[in-house]
């Protein structure tokens, strides 16, 4: 089932077959924000495509011509959220298809069903300062800067040692949301 199509992509639920296509790009994370998100073989990517298919927060980028996975989004509602109008929203694609406008195209499509198919009122992104792709994204999608948090969230580098970095906040509200 997908939730957007464009001209170039399908947002749908993940499912098995994304598995090869997952690994990819999650054996090498570019961004240290999803180390976490490391896969190390197919098995383990079979079991994470199983479960980001029983995700709702979850979709899956493809290319309409293949249907390959190129990367993926996430958004997230409810009880971490002053009220369940307001959605966090991410990204994350495959180093070989950065650069391609895949990010604008796709993101801007789940932006267009989170406003008009959820109803959410506000949507925010957590950007790591240093990030300068996803900062142009956002600017791109008309989101603002609110506010350059110092140190507000650790992950752990290369060597599983801990590295703060400081994270831009970003949001846009329905109202002032126009498509890309």
């Amino acid at each position: 089932m997908s939730i957007a199509t464009t001209s170039r992509l399908i947002i749908r639920r993940f499912n098995r077959e994304d598995a090869p296509a997952l690994l990819r790009y999650l054996r090498q994370p570019v961004s240290p924000c999803f180390y976490d998100e490391k896969l190390d073989s197919l098995a383990a990517a079979v079991r994470e495509a199983e479960a980001r298919a029983d995700d709702t927060s979850q979709f899956a980028v493809c290319l309409k011509e293949s249907n390959l996975l190129i990367g993926h989004l996430f958004a997230y509602s409810g009880e971490n959220e002053p009220d369940v109008n307001t959605w966090s929203a991410g990204w994350h694609f495959s180093i070989d298809n950065q650069g391609k406008g895949y990010a604008t195209e796709s993101v801007s499509a789940l932006f267009n069903y989170l406003f008009m198919q959820k109803n959410a009122r506000r949507i925010y992104a957590w950007v790591e300062e240093y990030n300068l792709s996803s900062r142009r994204l956002c600017e791109r999608l008309g989101m603002r800067l609110e506010g350059c948090f110092k140190e507000f969230v650790s992950f752990t580098d290369e060597n599983d040692e801990p590295r703060y970095d400081d994270t831009l906040s970003y949001a846009i509200l329905k109202k002032e949301w126009c498509v890309v």
